[in-house]
């Protein structure tokens, strides 16, 4: 074995990015090691204790090097990369910086210290007899926990009645994220403004309105880079993407004002040397931009679509911080002028028929140059038992397409959905609430 080989394990390692991976400059001279798997970290109540001991065991027994220790997922994995990080000695940021983005109260705590682009907050009370939207916060408003994966339990609300039902939802699910992460918020020293706060909090804000963008970047030595700026297309009168597209159509002063905040934001939280995602609205109406989220990961959603466009997934960025090496994206090197991730989604709950085979699927990719497919649910499978849907629909494929035009992606991704062929049938008995 060459003495540069370096042996990176990767938490929740799934066969959709491995190609991704694999595709980064130098990816020749690494071995990929899953380091725990989606269904351990993602599937019921997380229990961060047992994961770290799962993980450590994992890496103990290891003959050989740890090079680095990376992930792409929410909570856990981004908690466990910085955790395993320090145990073992590989590149990752703090902690603390990890659940300032990740815990959203006090993430639009740190926020609202340097920046004005964000909306209206307050915490709701779940304990009160009749729990009530914070005092300044106007209807239409965003119900949501301080933890969550992939907007699970994220209710848009414009009444009381809409608002008592979002939280008899919220509380009868908070504890599944909520419970682990106050083990990870017991490992901090907490500010004066998160004493008390806790993990099983629920959030409330205001709603946003306008289009909506992805910034994507890093951070090393102090020094933020913004690498993407990314369009988020919703389905028409919903909250549900259809599409996130490279690059944003965004006139660039407005791209320019994106990064300057992005890079206020993430020097005030003290990330370093590591990805970060923040997702915004703008409004061409008034002018303003506000943060949505941020994300102390960058989007595995995006590789292909970097890849595409620029030549190299934004996996790159991760990786090569991880190891110490340049982070740096080429521009516009890819095969293509724009790229979309399409989220081919059902309204409604119903049970899986005719899911096509990997054959299948790779004959319609190879007839259909520039784009991939991967299938989500399984033959018979009722998509209320999918896990990390949103509140309103269930993603049944990501489609990728590449093109010169957005009409080309367009037509792309009309001839990958009408060969897929999936067929849903209506179901006859009440969802399993466990499941899903």
């Amino acid at each position: 074995m060459s003495p540069t080989h370096r042996n990176v394990f990767v938490l929740g390692l799934d066969d959709a990015n491995l190609p991704s991976l694999q595709a980064v400059p130098g990816a020749e001279s690494m071995t990929f090691h899953r380091l725990l798997t989606i269904e351990e970290l993602q599937e019921g109540e997380v229990n961060v204790a047992d994961l770290i001991d799962r993980a450590c065991r994992t890496l103990d027994a290891f003959d050989g090097p740890i090079d680095a220790i990376v992930g792409y997922w929410d909570f856990p994995v981004s908690t466990l990369v910085s955790l395993l990080g320090e145990r073992y000695g590989t590149r990752a940021t703090s902690l603390e910086s990890i659940v300032k983005c990740e815990h959203k109260y006090w993430s639009r705590l740190v926020q609202e210290e340097v920046a004005d682009e964000h909306p209206r907050f307050g915490r709701v009370d779940l304990e009160a007899a009749e729990p009530q939207p914070p005092k300044g916060v106007a209807f239409p408003m965003w119900l949501k926990p301080a933890l969550s994966y992939s907007s699970e339990l994220a209710y848009g609300v414009g009444d009381m009645d809409e608002f008592n039902a979002a939280v008899k939802h919220i509380k009868e699910g908070i504890h599944r994220v909520g419970r682990p992460f106050e083990h990870i918020l017991g490992r901090l020293e907490l500010p004066p403004e998160m004493a008390g706060v806790g993990a099983q909090v629920c959030l409330a804000e205001e709603a946003l309105s306008g289009v909506q963008v992805a910034v994507e970047g890093y951070v090393r030595e102090g020094e933020v880079t913004v690498y993407g700026v990314l369009d988020s297309i919703n389905y028409p009168e919903s909250t549900s993407f259809l599409r996130h597209q490279y690059p944003s159509a965004l006139p660039d002063p407005v791209q320019q004002r994106l990064r300057d905040v992005s890079s206020r934001v993430m020097r005030r939280i003290g990330m370093s040397e590591a990805t970060f995602s923040i997702e915004f609205f703008y409004d061409p109406g008034t002018d303003t931009l506000a943060i949505l989220e941020i994300n102390p990961r960058h989007s595995q959603s995006h590789a292909e679509l970097f890849a595409y466009v620029d030549g190299i997934p934004n996996h790159h960025c991760m990786l090569a911080l991880a190891l110490g090496e340049d982070p740096a994206l080429p521009h516009r090197a890819g095969p293509y002028a724009m790229a979309a991730k399409w989220y081919f989604r059902w309204f409604a709950d119903g049970v899986v028929h005719e899911v096509p085979t990997a054959e299948e699927v790779a004959k319609v990719t190879k007839s259909i140059p520039g784009v991939r497919v991967d299938v989500v649910p399984d033959e018979a499978q009722r998509l209320s038992e999918i896990g990390g849907q949103d509140s309103y629909s269930y993603e049944v494929a990501h489609i990728f397409t590449g093109g010169d035009s957005e009409q080309e992606l367009r037509e792309k991704y009309d001839q990958c959905v009408a060969a897929l062929r999936l067929g849903f049938d209506s179901p006859t008995d009440p969802p399993n609430r466990e499941a899903s």
